[in-house]
């Protein structure tokens, strides 16, 4: 993952989408287009690696964020901003978000994530795989070790990502060792 190349499109200096290719530009092309043509603004990209990702995401504010996205969208991806770095389950977010009902809708807005990391879409997994892990540190709480070395990450799903699953592993343990 040293050599992930991450493009940061960028709206009058603020973040419009950080991913692993262009996937997010139509999308932004398509809600500038609906803006007045006497509005003017600066649109530009560029490539950061993932230690200047990691970097970048730690002094980020939501309002250094340009995105475009529906109300409900908005609210679930500041909803993952704002939450303390842990994993969740879908189920978990959509009750947050005071929709326990969308599970799949919730589902869907992380999944349209546009500034990937920064929001951390990668810390939602599936509600089976926290039950796993959740079992399995209770039955290793009777060993000698009492669990404290156990490294689960590798043996469960941690569910869909855009940019693949090693590579949501791998920004799941760097984002839950700082």
């Amino acid at each position: 993952m040293e050599d992930q190349q991450w493009i940061v499109t960028e709206i009058d200096g603020k973040v419009a989408s950080i991913a692993t290719d262009y996937r997010h530009l139509p999308r932004i092309a398509a809600e500038i287009a609906k803006l007045p043509a006497e509005e003017t603004f600066s649109l530009g990209t560029r490539k950061i690696d993932t230690e200047e990702l990691l970097e970048y995401a730690s002094y980020l504010k939501w309002e250094d964020l340009r995105l475009f996205g529906t109300p409900f969208q908005l609210n679930v991806w500041k909803k993952l901003f704002d939450l303390p770095r842990k994993l969740y389950s879908y189920t978990e977010l959509a009750a947050l978000v005071d929709n326990p009902q969308g599970v799949r809708a919730v589902a869907h807005v992380v999944a349209l994530n546009p500034v990937a990391y920064v929001i951390p879409c990668h810390l939602v997994v599936p509600k089976e795989s926290l039950d796993k892990a959740a079992e399995i540190h209770t039955l290793a709480q009777k060993t000698l070790f009492k669990g404290s070395d156990l490294y689960l990450l590798n043996s469960l799903d941690v569910g869909a990502y855009a940019y693949g699953s090693e590579l949501k592993r791998e920004l799941i343990k760097r984002q839950l060792a700082q």
